[in-house]
């Protein structure tokens, strides 16, 4: 294996190292905005439209 061939798969392995490194960050970075996002959504109790209104008795 000559030189050239070495450099250009060192070159390639890092590449992908730092390609997987800002991928992580990104989905970490995604992951603390989903989680803000969430945590400042107003805490509001849905109540059922049709629950407790009626007793379907079939017989």
């Amino acid at each position: 294996m000559n030189m050239n061939a070495m450099m250009a798969s060192q070159l390639q392995s890092l590449q992908s190292l730092v390609q997987m490194s800002v991928m992580n960050k990104s989905l970490a970075m995604s992951v603390s905005a989903a989680e803000e996002m969430l945590e400042s959504a107003p805490k509001v109790e849905a109540v059922h439209p049709h629950k407790g209104q009626s007793i379907d008795v079939k017989g």
